[in-house]
């Protein structure tokens, strides 16, 4: 059972921390990650964003691609698709392979988009994905507060 937790009294600058519970990740009927060493972000309104070390992930089936972002947190973002038996789903994860200092500890964990999965899981719970189409957190049903993403939610 994971904690209530309320993600407006989320932090700002966001915070880094291990992740307790086991992170799993699928894609069209193959798991493609899974993890007890796992990390998550937190920030204030974000469902939390989590990362999963690279030796726990099927990196076979990520494939780089030339879109990057920058986060003025943790630094420059580079991006996968995801690739298993010929399906694809575009800009499905993505990683910071020179994370700032503070964020140092994500260097190569690898964070998946919840829409691009069939399923993601934290401990037992089946995550749903962040309301929009830019912010990759994990909901879970504990969570409790506004979450931003949804139409008119961009800029709080």
């Amino acid at each position: 059972m994971l904690a209530v937790e309320n993600v407006s009294t989320y932090p700002r600058p966001p915070a880094l921390e291990p992740v307790a519970q086991r992170l799993r990740a699928v894609f069209k009927g193959v798991p493609i990650a899974d993890t007890e060493a796992g990390l998550r972000v937190l920030e204030t309104h974000h469902a939390p964003t989590y990362y999963i070390p690279p030796g726990d992930v099927l990196i076979s089936a990520l494939v780089p691609v030339t879109h990057e972002t920058f986060c003025e947190w943790k630094g420059r973002a580079v991006y996968y698709d995801l690739v298993i038996n010929g399906r694809r789903a575009r800009k499905a994860a993505w990683s910071y392979p020179a994370p700032t200092a503070r964020f140092e500890a994500l260097r190569d964990h690898i964070a998946f988009f919840a829409t691009a999965l069939d399923a993601a899981y934290v401990g037992q719970m089946r995550v749903v994905p962040q309301p929009g189409d830019f912010y990759g957190g994990w909901v879970t049903p504990n969570l409790t507060g506004r979450i931003k993403g949804a139409m008119g939610t961009m800029h709080w």
